[in-house]
């Protein structure tokens, strides 16, 4: 009976050209390529150079490999990390408060059918937008590009400030979920909606 053969082992010299091809990805060309080109070559080169340093001091054969090949896991486990951060930063730039031409009661509208789909960071960002373009439209707030969550609440709170436990608290739940990568659930969802309707009931009151 003919023994199997020996399982595979690859050489220094293929495990680098194993984490050349998962860097040369269609997925990473498509994510930043100046950055990620950048990061993979500089991984690249400490990969070369452990190849020589197992050389020069004969540390070749399974173990030298196994190194190389916790290298190559490292390469891939940076650039995936690096693609993450790249999705978080596109997430960020959808998230602004900015004049989107509709009205409060249009993205108190949008909020409602996203929670309804459990699609419940989006219907954060539409309650916060809802939220301040109704402030907007009551002439509390003057529209504002660039005006954070936290920026609208304190405005808000300054011409209605029996509305500032209200208004902070959207705000505090707007930013977790945006930019402190807590995901939002029904709760966060209510939170934003009592809130919205909170403000909505102080009057406006004469200066």
């Amino acid at each position: 009976m003919t023994p199997p053969p020996p399982p595979f082992t690859p050489t220094a010299d293929q495990a680098r050209e194993l984490a050349a091809r998962e860097l040369a990805g269609a997925a990473y060309r498509a994510r930043e390529p100046g950055v990620l080109e950048r990061v993979g070559q500089w991984l690249l080169d400490r990969l070369d150079e452990l190849i020589t340093l197992l050389t020069a001091q004969r540390l070749g054969g399974a173990g030298g490999v196994v190194l190389v090949l916790v290298l190559v896991a490292v390469v891939v486990v940076v650039v995936r990390l690096r693609l993450g951060r790249s999705a978080r930063t596109a997430r960020l730039a959808s998230a602004s408060l900015d004049d989107t031409g509709l009205t409060a009661a249009d993205h108190r509208a949008r909020a409602g059918e996203h929670g309804a789909a459990g699609r419940h960071d989006e219907a954060v960002r539409e309650w916060m937008r809802a939220l301040v373009r109704g402030l907007e439209e009551r002439d509390v707030l003057t529209a504002r590009p660039g005006r954070t969550a936290g920026e609208a609440a304190r405005e808000a709170a300054a011409v209605l400030p029996a509305a500032g436990g209200a208004l902070a608290d959207a705000a505090r739940c707007f930013d977790e979920t945006v930019y402190g990568g807590r995901p939002a659930d029904a709760g966060s969802v209510d939170r934003m909606r009592a809130a919205d309707d909170a403000v909505r009931g102080v009057p406006v009151t004469a200066g």
